[in-house]
């Protein structure tokens, strides 16, 4: 089975002790990588549905009892591609503003512990169906709760610089795909092919100005290029609307 290990350094006796974290199962998604995950549960532009595998032997048949019941329930996960932290990150969404680590969901974490707000489809055996995960295919579970609304949802809780930004409100652009990208882009295998375009519309329609996390680059002409895996895509915002015109891959260019 599958271990992972945490070290923590108290300063108090300035002393190392380690703690053992073995999952309890593994979920199974549609995702293969990042630009395929939404970001938030929440946040996701289609319905997905992710199955959470329990392992067996562990009696967790028993410890799933009553939680049919809730709606939701907190997943707590490992970011398990993830091999370093940083303490001030750059988010995918608001100010191109480096901001601290503790005030982002940022996965690069000293311990690399990721948690998500899932619906609960169904349960049978050890097996849980949730509604949206953000999770990559693969990932390790480490632990399940119920969400309890009464003691989790405070409406009124103010969202720090995350308020300001446009991570929650509606997409401000339409987005459109000229002919020669829609072309180039069928030619891709059909799983590849979803995760470009749902990457790619999900980024402009909400924020298609210049930014380091999202691969924005804005062209001397006035134009812009986001890059999205080893594909590069030339738009230009005309008001409301994000209009992509041409599309690259590696340093063949389509336009």
């Amino acid at each position: 089975m599958q271990e992972l290990l945490l070290t923590f350094c108290y300063l108090e006796v300035m002393t190392e002790s380690i703690l053992t974290l073995q999952p309890i199962g593994f979920i199974s998604t549609q995702f293969k990588s990042k630009y395929a995950a939404p970001r938030q549960p929440a946040t996701a532009s289609r319905k997905t549905v992710g199955t959470i595998k329990l392992l067996p032997g562990q009696n967790f048949e028993q410890a799933l009892a009553d939680l049919s019941g809730f709606d939701y329930i907190w997943v707590i996960f490992w970011f398990h591609n993830n091999k370093n932290w940083k303490p001030v990150v750059l988010p995918p969404h608001g100010a191109r503003k480096k901001r601290g680590l503790f005030s982002t969901r940022s996965p690069h974490r000293p311990n690399p512990l990721g948690l998500s707000l899932c619906k609960l489809i169904g349960i049978k055996g050890r097996t849980i169906r949730v509604e949206n995960p953000d999770m990559l295919d693969g990932t390790p579970v480490l632990d399940i709760k119920p969400y309890i609304p009464h003691a989790e949802s405070f409406p009124k809780a103010r969202s720090g610089w995350i308020s300001k930004s446009n991570e929650h409100g509606p997409r401000a652009y339409k987005v459109f795909l000229g002919p020669e990208v829609k072309m180039s882009i069928n030619q891709v295998e059909a799983e590849d092919r979803l995760e470009i375009l749902g990457y790619l519309k999900e980024i402009l329609a909400r924020d298609p100005h210049p930014h380091a996390y999202r691969r924005i680059k804005e062209m001397s002409d006035g134009t812009s290029v986001i890059a999205v895996k080893r594909w590069r895509f030339m738009f230009r915002v005309e008001g409301s609307a994000v209009r992509v015109f041409g599309v690259a891959h590696d340093r063949e260019r389509h336009t």
